[in-house]
């Protein structure tokens, strides 16, 4: 009797015979072995032979085992299986080598003047002894603060309008939202320096955070609607059942069951416009020294500092241009970490909490 109810070691649709095994084998060995064969026999480019060659010889045999194991429904299921590896496996392969591309060429400048001095008396063919990135990373921080001190607030607003209210008007506004979050970088940057002079304004700090402002407003919108959607509506009705209006019922309810999806709304928006480079271009005045001033006189950020040293082609500005790329990069990669921490934290609760209730 024990044994009977003893649980199987492995389940039934886990068993794959040896023949099977050796078919999968097969399917996976043979096209990379022929497509090697055609790229050093025949001198093929490696990326053209593995998109000639390979995909298709992959797609073949993967379609062949899943017609032996499955029918006709399984070269379907293997033609989605080798596409979304291959899709994939690309992605990565394009994210690894600018990462490794940025590291390799950009490490060699970093040290701690180059973190903390600014430029002046720097020369692009300066040694990289001296002179770095520390005006241009206060000076992004000072323009990314500003978009963020006007984006957060309305895209927060917008989201609470979407989620909250029965009006009519969500409809109009979140669909600009979405047509504003397709709106190319470089428009934005254009609108603003048109209309710098008919507001008495010249290219400043201030300029570039207003042209900052449309690109993280939509992110930031979005973020929080989705984080305050995933609220239960039975908290907010327990809320109102027990008198409590509206507004008190969001502040006191919704809003801190979705703290953690708006903290990574607004670090994904920070993410957004932080490494933006065309509507800063158009916006601020070039500096090679330390202004926190984003009313008047010129501001460099790290997108303008990288724009400047790597399009005057000698080798310590591009040593230069590769420094700022992977400050900015690490930057970037601090602020979507930070989302994804937010993001895992929140998913946590919900699941602990859940296991409470299953428990109970």
């Amino acid at each position: 009797m024990s044994n009977f109810l003893e649980r199987p070691s492995v389940q039934p649709w886990a068993r794959v015979k040896k023949s099977q095994q050796l078919e999968l084998i097969l399917a996976s060995v043979l096209p990379t072995v022929i497509a090697l064969f055609v790229v050093n026999v025949f001198g093929v480019h490696g990326a053209f032979g593995m998109i000639t060659v390979f995909l298709p010889l992959q797609i073949l045999a993967a379609g062949f085992v899943g017609v032996r194991r499955f029918g006709k429904k399984g070269f379907g299921d293997s033609l989605l299986l080798v596409s979304t590896i291959s899709f994939a496996a690309l992605v990565a392969v394009l994210l690894l080598s600018v990462l490794y591309s940025v590291i390799i060429k950009g490490f060699p400048a970093l040290s701690a003047h180059f973190i903390t001095q600014n430029n002046v008396y720097v020369s692009t063919t300066t040694s990289l002894e001296y002179g770095g990135v520390g005006h241009a990373i206060l000076g992004t921080l000072l323009v990314v603060v500003l978009a963020t001190l006007a984006a957060v607030p309305l895209g927060l607003a917008m989201a609470v309008f979407l989620t909250q209210s029965q009006s009519r008007l969500t409809g109009p506004v979140r669909s600009f939202t979405q047509a504003l979050a397709g709106l190319p970088s470089i428009v934005s940057g254009l609108f603003i320096l048109s209309i710098l002079p008919f507001l008495g304004m010249e290219r400043s700090g201030l300029a570039g955070a207003m042209a900052l402002f449309p690109l993280m407003l939509p992110t930031v919108a979005r973020v929080a609607e989705e984080a305050l959607r995933l609220v239960p509506a039975d908290l907010r009705m327990a809320a109102l059942a027990l008198g409590a209006p509206n507004y008190r019922a969001f502040f006191q309810v919704i809003l801190p069951a979705a703290k953690s999806g708006v903290v990574t709304a607004v670090l994904l928006g920070l993410a957004r416009i932080v490494g933006e480079t065309a509507p800063l271009i158009l916006t601020l005045n070039a500096n090679v020294s330390t202004n926190l001033n984003p009313f008047e006189g010129g501001i460099a950020a790290l997108p303008t500092y990288v724009y400047g040293f790597i399009s005057s082609g000698y080798d310590t500005s591009l040593s230069r241009a590769w420094g700022a790329a992977l400050v900015l990069v690490i930057l970037v990669g601090i602020l979507f970490g930070l989302a994804r921490v937010f993001s895992r934290s929140k998913s946590l609760k919900t699941k602990s909490s859940s296991k409470k209730k299953g428990n109970k």
